[in-house]
């Protein structure tokens, strides 16, 4: 497996962790949702992630997830979350992981981090622990971490740790983000890739912005890669026009706390996953919820086949 580089571009899809009913994990949704996201066009894939329910997993559940997509994926690049309170997990979890084939190892500060010095160094010794040479993504989420990292101690972590290769931009308002780190490349800085999270929902703006891509989790996959392909292209009104087509379920998806119980409802009806079981703590959406999200899909349905 090739390492991941500055230059990745595209959508690596956060994948879902499947369960079963009973909290066990389902492997053989985990092979069909890959190969599912495979077949709608991702470039890329990230698993162990927040929305990957990779807190809920043990060290060797992670292990054995792990294995399994990055074999089931080919040569399709595969970045692994191993973001942990303690630098032993990091290490731990990283060398098995980059053993198996992974191309790099995601990890967001922890919680805690309040000055620009304890960011920096922080990330200088989760770089260490990762290991010499592991390609490493920056996940730079406050509104889920609680850290927030200003352009530039992101400046600072691109110029002293090479191994950083990719930032994965959730900040939220984040666009002038995206600009200012693009204009300081265009001044000298070392290019790193910005894949940017979120759910999509500001996808058009943050191509249109200088982001090579989507590093998020959607149901609909494929509709990731069509806007990032149109924005690449310069079209940027059709990749409008298809985003605008899906935004409902992508601000549906936003929910805190409901978000991928919805994602993974309509995975399963779309048959990616047989089950939108969530491991404890999580539960299954409301029946209301589902009439909602009924509603959603059957009003896209209808303006997918406008847009044709």
């Amino acid at each position: 497996m090739a390492l991941l580089t500055e230059d990745a571009r595209g959508v690596f899809v956060i994948s879902v962790t499947p369960f079963h009913p009973d909290g066990s994990i389902d492997v053989e949704s985990l092979d069909r949702v890959t190969d599912f996201y495979i077949e709608k066009g991702a470039t890329g894939l990230t698993i162990l992630g927040m929305m990957g329910e990779a807190p809920k997993l043990t060290q060797a559940e992670s292990r054995a997830v792990a294995e399994r997509v990055i074999a089931r994926a080919g040569n399709l690049p595969v970045v692994v979350g191993v973001s942990a309170p303690g630098l032993a997990a990091i290490t731990e979890l990283s060398a098995a992981v980059m053993d198996m084939g992974a191309a790099g190892v995601m990890i967001a500060p922890p919680g805690g981090l309040r000055t620009d010095a304890q960011i920096t160094g922080y990330y200088a010794q989760a770089c260490a622990a990762a290991g010499d040479g592991v390609p490493v993504v920056v996940q730079d989420f406050p509104l889920a971490t609680g850290v927030s990292m200003d352009v530039s101690v992101l400046n600072r972590i691109v110029a002293d740790l090479p191994q950083v290769v990719m930032l994965k931009h959730e900040d939220w308002p984040g666009l002038p983000k995206i600009t200012a780190l693009r204009r300081a490349e265009a001044a000298g800085q070392r290019r790193i890739s910005v894949l940017c999270g979120n759910g999509g929902i500001f996808l058009p703006e943050e191509m249109g912005r200088g982001a090579d891509g989507a590093m998020t989790g959607f149901a609909f996959p494929e509709m990731l890669r069509q806007v990032v392909d149109l924005c690449a292209a310069g079209d940027m009104d059709r990749a409008q026009d298809i985003f605008d087509a899906y935004l409902p379920l992508v601000r549906y998806e936003q929910q805190p706390g409901a978000g991928l119980a919805v994602r993974k409802y309509v995975l399963a009806k779309r048959g990616a996953i047989a089950s939108a079981a969530l491991r404890h703590p999580g539960a299954l959406p409301a029946p209301e919820t589902v009439a909602e999200v009924e509603r959603l899909l059957a009003r896209l349905d209808t303006r997918l086949k406008e847009l044709d």
